[in-house]
């Protein structure tokens, strides 16, 4: 009589295509850099690390396509279903949004940590944008309230953890809103960067700046502007003050590279990566600008690009590659060299720094009262510059900067032009001199 052996079941594996943003990111890694942003959440109460796990169990059970591990093929790199533990609540870091090696953290493509009263979801952008980020971490802050004794209706980016999820939630949004008949072409004129002093590695310096909505948005409208305009033009204001420091004899254009969000304008309700980036800028070639020609310059550019017409062909434009039969079929390695090359001698240096704006955060109205504010961090930059996030709650708008050289000029040039404007503006930092 042969015995009979049990082997351990197989469980599903279902594989997911990388969005068309996301093909790029991986590409991008290496050892000092790696495409991770950070959302967090400062609560009113005290973190419990036990519940908070708990709380992340339960919520990921709702997020199948976020709990997956990136694979190589032969033409290109692929998501699959991670069985491994995890993910597991951390004790907070120093020095945020640290390098994300896909064979790591168990393979899975995001981190949870918790410091005191604050929750923070890192994400590495092959997985999602800040909108999908946005629903992981309010889903789970509002499971950890719930699991500590406060109901918390499900809403916006709260989701409803019993429902199942939708195959939309995880689509490849470009692919299905890529239909302009016309491609337009990419500019490709060099931007000014920052030569500062690189950090040692991993060192990403934050300087936070807390300041009311209201004050903000009063003192836009005296320049005609929208909060985003203004907030754009002050940034671009201290860069080219930066740039004036250096005393070049040949001076470059200044450019933003602000990813815009396109829900606004083409409806979906995938969570993966759905935006694209423009480009507001100055070019003190022409002059100096007053702070009054910049804020022009910035609202005349959003109103003529900031479209659902232009956006469209921007996005078909982007899709076009991967459409190429003879791309298609290049093996991997290649496609990583050229694309690495690209963005190297080209992409990179079309911007002088970046710019993000989460616009107003909402939450249902059960779970607004243990909240104080939320912050978003760009992470480690490409190359030595300044990345800024910008993101409010209720009457409280953060301003948070990012960067991986010693100087900090063009933060104390952005914070100095806001209180000169009148902005009471609350100054917090990890830096340590």
């Amino acid at each position: 009589m042969t015995k009979k052996t049990h082997s351990a079941p197989q469980r599903h594996k279902t594989r997911y295509a990388l969005d068309l943003s996301a093909i790029v990111y991986p590409t991008l890694q290496r050892r000092d850099f790696s495409s991770v942003y950070r959302l967090s959440v400062l609560m009113k109460e005290e973190i419990n690390p036990e519940i908070l796990q708990q709380a992340v169990d339960r919520a990921m059970t709702r997020f199948p396509y976020f709990k997956v591990a990136i694979h190589r093929g032969l033409f290109w790199r692929y998501l699959e279903t991670n069985h491994r533990p995890g993910p597991f609540v951390r004790k907070d870091v120093s020095n945020p949004c640290m390098p994300m090696p896909f064979k790591t953290n168990h393979r899975y493509l995001f981190r949870v940590y918790y410091y005191n009263r604050r929750i923070s979801f890192e994400c590495h952008h092959s997985l999602a944008d800040g909108n999908g980020g946005m629903v992981i971490l309010q889903t789970i802050t509002a499971e950890y309230l719930r699991l500590m004794g406060h109901p918390v209706t499900p809403g916006g980016y709260v989701f409803d953890i019993n429902q199942k999820p939708d195959k939309e939630e995880y689509e490849d949004a470009y692919q299905r809103y890529a239909t302009s008949k016309v491609r337009p072409p990419r500019a490709q004129e060099r931007a000014y960067r920052i030569h500062g002093t690189p950090e040692p590695f991993y060192t990403l310096n934050i300087v936070d700046g807390i300041m009311p909505v209201s004050k903000v948005k009063e003192v836009a409208g005296r320049y005609d502007a929208s909060i985003t305009e203004y907030l754009n033009s002050v940034l671009l204001y201290a860069l080219q003050k930066r740039q004036d420091d250096d005393h070049r004899r040949r001076l470059r254009p200044l450019k933003l590279a602000m990813p815009v969000n396109l829900r606004q304008f083409f409806p979906s309700r995938t969570l993966r990566n759905f935006i694209t980036m423009v480009y507001p800028s100055i070019d003190p070639r022409l002059g100096t600008y007053t702070f009054e020609e910049i804020i022009s310059q910035v609202h005349h550019y959003m109103r003529y690009y900031i479209n659902n017409k232009f956006l469209n062909g921007d996005i078909t434009t982007n899709a076009a590659t991967t459409w190429n039969p003879f791309i298609r079929i290049v093996p991997l390695f290649i496609k990583d060299f050229v694309v690495r090359l690209f963005y190297q001698r080209v992409q990179d240096k079309q911007s002088s720094a970046g710019l993000t704006n989460m616009g107003k955060i909402t939450v249902p109205e059960d779970m607004a009262p243990f909240i104080e504010r939320f912050d978003i961090y760009m992470g480690q930059p490409y190359s030595n510059r300044t990345n800024c996030a910008i993101i409010s709650f209720q009457d409280t708008l953060t301003v948070n900067f990012a960067s991986s050289i010693k100087e900090t000029d063009v933060e104390r040039y952005f914070f100095t032009k806001l209180i000169e404007d009148g902005i009471p503006v609350t100054i917090e930092s990890n830096r340590t001199n």
